[in-house]
């Protein structure tokens, strides 16, 4: 029998886990502007039919794009992997440009929170924070031009192979980590 792979059109939507869904949905609405749209509520689990209440809430991120959460208030706290540091797993949204990062970075400091960034990747910068469940996120405005985007493109495969042999850094894109309007040394 042959097979195909899903003809995937985009993410329906990614789920998290929260310490309670209300001041999720606050904080989502009023730090990062979105809309709170529906929440699933049940005591046993659909997919598996175990007991285990929970609140599910769904907040629409723009473009189509869904994230949710999940309430669990039987199971124990939630926990981070000790062994992955805190900066990887983190969420990651699009802003239109700098200025909307820039004035993002203010609406969000002006909130209490406190913020890093810009930080320069290349193909864009991006401001990072932390949501009330301890989940990291960041903002991300693109600056890449389509050359180098292509030349991202022409070296992954390249870089990926000698990732996987030496498991030290391929000096392919380089360039990504040389900010033009970093202060020069004097």
């Amino acid at each position: 029998m042959t097979t195909t792979a899903p003809n995937i059109s985009r993410i329906h939507h990614v789920a998290y886990r929260c310490r309670d869904a209300k001041e999720t949905v606050e904080f989502y609405e009023r730090v990062l502007g979105m809309k709170y749209t529906n929440a699933f509520a049940e005591d046993h689990v659909p997919s598996t039919g175990a007991y285990d209440p929970y609140m599910h809430i769904f907040l629409d991120c723009g473009g189509g794009n869904v994230i949710a959460f999940f309430e669990l208030p039987n199971q124990p706290d939630m926990g981070k992997d000790p062994n992955t540091p805190a900066w990887v797993q983190h969420i990651a949204f699009e802003v239109a440009d700098l200025d909307a990062l820039l004035a993002a970075k203010a609406h969000i400091e002006a909130q209490g929170i406190d913020v890093l960034g810009p930080t320069y990747h290349g193909i864009f910068r991006s401001i990072y924070f932390f949501d009330p469940n301890g989940h990291r996120l960041e903002l991300a405005c693109n600056i890449g031009t389509q050359e180098q985007h292509d030349e991202l493109l022409r070296v992954a495969p390249a870089m990926l192979e000698e990732w996987s042999k030496t498991k030290t850094a391929p000096a392919h894109a380089q360039w990504l980590h040389v900010d033009p309007d970093a202060p020069k040394p004097e």
